[in-house]
């Protein structure tokens, strides 16, 4: 997570709480509200870093099998 975001996290827990101690409904939505953006925030985050790296492992699955035939085929004609 990104370290903006946990500070946003932590300072809409701060406001939340700070707005249910005081009776401060505004706060305490408020505080909700930007504790949540953050913690949406960082999910998004991490699903693009397990996409990309997906998206890579599949690339290098790709390269690997291509390399391979061309070893297999380049065998094949030293063989004939």
């Amino acid at each position: 997570m990104a370290l903006e975001d946990k500070l946003n996290q932590a300072k809409g827990a701060l406001k939340e709480n700070a707005g249910k101690l005081t009776g401060d409904k505004q706060l305490e939505a408020e505080g909700t509200i930007e504790n949540t953006v953050a913690k949406v925030k960082d999910v998004a985050n991490t699903v693009a870093e397990d996409i990309k790296k997906a998206a890579d492992d599949a690339k290098d699955a790709v390269e690997g099998a291509v390399s391979g035939l061309k070893n297999a085929l380049s065998d094949d004609d030293k063989e004939k």
